[in-house]
């Protein structure tokens, strides 16, 4: 079975069960490193996501995946938080982190750089604009982007 079907089945299982446990389901990856799988669910709630809510989700999910067996092999699963520095997938991703600092990784340089670090100005779906430090805001077609994340300075 593919990882990206692993994912969806694991993503349609584990939803009720986040959402019951007052949670929102921000991804699901299913990732080999090094000679390991890993099962990934990562989980948010406004205020930040505690242990007791990742053992809230990790107890049934795990067990419900047990039940429908997915997995054809040994995998470890971990739930927690995306962290204060995380990816952006979906619309509701960039959504929620407007306004927010982020880095911008391309595919190639664009004005002799790969990498962009501002605030997330707009998102469309077709194109991601920052407002650079400078006041400048850069826009870049969304097939040029690599990586979108969202950072903390301390």
């Amino acid at each position: 079975m593919a990882k990206s079907s692993i994912s969806d089945i694991v993503r349609s299982i584990a939803l009720p069960i986040v959402e019951e446990a007052g949670c929102e389901l921000v991804d699901v990856e299913f990732v080999k490193e090094g000679g390991n799988w890993f099962l990934r669910v990562y989980i948010d709630k406004p205020g930040g996501v505690s242990l007791e809510d990742c053992e809230r989700v990790s107890q049934p999910l795990n067990q419900k995946i047990d039940e429908t067996d997915p997995i054809p092999h040994a995998y470890y699963m971990e739930v927690s938080s995306p962290g204060l520095e995380r990816t952006l997938k979906t619309p509701r991703d960039f959504e929620k982190a407007m306004g927010q600092l982020v880095e911008i990784k391309l595919f190639k340089a664009v004005d002799g750089t790969k990498r962009y670090e501002g605030q997330l100005d707009s998102y469309d779906g077709k194109q991601i604009s920052v407002k650079l430090e400078s006041g400048e805001i850069k826009t870049f077609q969304t097939e040029q982007v690599g990586k979108v994340k969202t950072i903390v300075k301390f």
